[in-house]
């Protein structure tokens, strides 16, 4: 008997074989996804930081210059920076006439392009202007008739130092120089100058006194005035009959001298209040030099000489140190092996730190990159210790990948 044989099932057969050929294409197609798209997951990008150290220049480095002589102040308001030497009560000559344009502005104040009230000077104040003459007071010349305006008068006492116009604007104000020297006083009273006396307008009386930090103070003050800083930043002026006149200010005008006054008497010696501009990051700010008493030549040459070297030593021993980091320089890189790419800070960024400080702190935070980096792509921040702690993002200056695993492989 003949054993019957079973029929193949060749459908079946085929079925499971394509199963096993879907599968296997499967797991290929996903080893080779892998292998192509997937970096090597556990070792992240690693960096190299080529910022070295940022240390002050050497020329920043100094010490204040004080005078040899007589008394000095140092002010800085954006520094909050206020010294003296040897802050003692001495004669201030014209500085004087600081504190009557003040109390000129306070009950009379103006504004730039406005003339304020005027006067027509009298046959008396002709007389004056001779006497102060004689006495070798700084004046200028006047007529009777001519008319005189506010402005023409703070012009004349600030750039010229005219005595002559500074008693014409305390009897426009007061009526009369003594109640006009009464309110300079008060005045004095009211804003803390406590080293500080007024016996004239114009300085000449060895009685009117002061210190130099009072006189920085009192600067410092005047100058928040737009009009009072345009005064005093004249090289010359033009008055109505006197014509055009020098400023006794030294070196205002240059080396960023903007002012504010100087004086000169035997008694006082030589004085000079300085104003001198210059850039702290983005900003221009003002430092204030005083100097009273200066001996030699005709004192204000070196009033003003004592006073340059004050400010020019005060801007290289008290200004911040500074450093700008530019975006487009490399502070390191960063990737994997050969396959790594420079990285910058985002912007450039200009910061300071203390006068006192040698070295600029730093620290450099980099981001756990495990994945392709790419141009402009934020991998890490730079912690910058300044005047304040900033936090200057880094970002890629160009593109990287890591091997994938097919690479390895490979």
């Amino acid at each position: 008997m003949t054993r019957q044989r079973r029929p193949r099932r060749p459908a079946l057969r085929g079925l499971v074989a394509r199963f096993f050929a879907l599968l296997v294409g499967a797991v290929v197609a996903a080893g080779l996804i892998v292998g192509v798209q997937v970096p090597l997951m556990h070792r992240a990008a690693t960096a190299r930081v080529t910022l070295g150290t940022i240390a002050a220049s050497s020329s920043s480095v100094s010490s204040i210059s004080w005078p040899a002589q007589g008394s000095a102040a140092l002010v800085i308001p954006s520094l909050g920076v206020a010294k003296s030497w040897r802050n003692q009560v001495m004669p201030i000559a014209s500085l004087t006439k600081m504190m009557t344009a003040y109390v000129v502005l306070q009950k009379l104040p103006l504004s730039i392009g406005q003339t304020g009230p005027c006067l027509t000077v009298s046959s008396e104040d002709v007389a004056t202007y001779q006497l102060l003459t004689k006495e070798d007071q700084s004046s200028v010349v006047v007529e009777a008739g001519e008319s005189l305006c506010e402005i023409d008068l703070l012009n004349g006492i600030l750039v010229h130092s005219a005595s002559n116009y500074a008693v014409l604007l305390a009897n426009l104000v007061a009526g009369s120089t003594t109640a006009f020297v009464a309110l300079m006083n008060r005045t004095a009273v009211s804003l803390g100058l406590s080293g500080t006396t007024y016996v004239d307008v114009s300085g000449v009386d060895p009685g009117s006194v002061s210190t130099a930090l009072d006189q920085a103070r009192l600067a410092v003050l005047l100058m928040q005035s737009p009009l009072f800083r345009s005064i005093v930043d004249q090289a010359s002026v033009t008055l109505p009959v006197a014509g055009t006149v020098d400023s006794f200010t030294p070196y205002v005008g240059t080396n960023n001298v903007i002012g504010v006054k100087s004086g000169r008497t035997s008694e006082a010696g030589g004085c000079d209040v300085m104003a001198m501009t210059f850039r702290l990051g983005a900003k221009t700010e003002t430092l204030y030099a005083v100097v009273l008493g200066q001996e030699g030549g005709n004192l204000l040459g070196p009033a003003g000489s004592a006073a340059l070297a004050l400010a020019r030593s005060a801007l290289a021993s008290q200004l911040p140190h500074s450093h700008e980091f530019l975006s487009t320089k490399s502070l390191g890189t960063i990737g994997w092996g050969a396959r790594r790419v420079s990285f910058g800070v985002s912007v450039n960024s200009e910061v300071s730190w203390s006068h006192s400080q040698r070295l600029l702190r730093v620290n450099v935070h980099m981001k756990r990159l495990t994945g392709a980096i790419h141009q402009g792509e934020t991998v890490g921040w730079l912690i910058v210790h300044a005047t304040s702690t900033r936090r200057l993002t880094l970002r890629a200056q160009g593109s990287a990948s890591p091997l994938t695993l097919w690479q390895r492989l490979l």
